[in-house]
């Protein structure tokens, strides 16, 4: 079809919310920015790399690049305002990839409380999304992972280790997990928590994106602290139920597996936790050691997640 006329079928009939003063269509897109700071974070998915067709649908993959940029986004105490999308595919890639590639991101999107306001297409060898964010604090401090303190309580919002199940699933052949399976497909981010969390306090917050411990070391790091987890209090049933089928450690996919999106913040002590969200531990003063992520008191032996360019 070419280029112009591929992103007019994209954009065709989409609506946008009052964040967006111009859309698709000009040189750039124009987003409000009422608090006058503005949120903004990229990722991207490339196949073989972060997804596979023969796992996925176009509209999951989709859904998927949204949504781990939303993460991020909510993660810092925002709103999401928009998004930018590149768009690079093979020039015989058929129109039900692209269409289902729109629906899914126009459908997260929407989920998340904003809309696609521009982007580009091109061709490439392969597949591969870019997705660049924009989110509005409406006036409250960003929540950094640098602001845990001693005697904060650590609580968790969304599932853990469902997405990494899920691969573990497909990879395996394994049947009967269809809901771990749709969980490493489209993850679905508790935006909504991210926000009450940032409106009652939460001093310090990340999405789990590369696995809750690797994601608790950050703000372990930048916050001077240890943090230590109570592992039953991240136990799933399902989870569990996978893992010994296949004979593995439920933990290493719990506290160790990404792309769950789930959401995990500090709170100070003695405040009450919003809805949607658990207590998993407790963020206590650095020893001699440093910095650390424990759990049940113990360090954690292994990996700790996902890294790039780790393997």
């Amino acid at each position: 079809m070419g280029e112009f006329a591929v992103i007019e079928r994209i954009n065709r009939g989409r609506g946008h919310t009052a964040a967006v003063a111009v859309g698709p269509g000009d040189d750039a897109a124009v987003i409000a920015a009422p608090d006058a700071r503005v949120v903004v974070t990229t990722d991207m998915l490339i196949e073989g790399r972060h997804f596979r067709l023969d796992w996925s649908t176009p509209r999951d993959i989709g859904r998927k690049a949204i949504a781990q940029n939303a993460a991020d986004v909510v993660a810092m105490g925002a709103r999401p305002t928009g998004y930018v999308v590149g768009l690079g595919c093979p020039g015989d890639t058929a129109l039900t990839v692209v269409d289902g590639l729109a629906d899914g991101m126009w459908h997260e999107a929407q989920r998340s409380g904003a809309g696609i306001v521009g982007g580009d297409l091109v061709q490439s060898p392969q597949l591969v999304l870019s997705v660049t964010a924009f989110g509005d604090l409406e006036g409250r401090a960003p929540l950094l992972r640098s602001g845990a303190r001693p005697g904060d309580t650590v609580a968790v919002a969304g599932t853990l280790g469902r997405s990494a199940a899920g691969m573990a699933a497909l990879s395996s052949g394994s049947s009967g997990f269809a809901d771990l399976i749709a969980a490493h497909q489209a993850p679905e981010p508790p935006y909504a928590a991210a926000i009450s969390a940032s409106q009652a306090g939460a001093s310090a917050m990340s999405d789990v994106s590369d696995g809750l411990l690797a994601d608790l070391g950050h703000i372990a790091d930048a916050s001077g602290v240890v943090i230590d987890i109570a592992p039953d209090a991240v136990r799933d049933e399902r989870v569990e139920e996978l893992a010994r089928e296949l004979d593995t450690d439920p933990n290493v996919l719990l506290l160790t597996g990404g792309e769950d999106h789930a959401l995990v913040a500090t709170f100070p002590a003695g405040s009450a936790l919003p809805d949607g969200w658990r207590p998993i531990g407790r963020v206590q003063a650095v020893g001699d050691a440093g910095p650390a992520v424990t759990v049940d008191g113990a360090p954690w032996t292994g990996g700790t997640g996902w890294q790039s360019f780790g393997a």
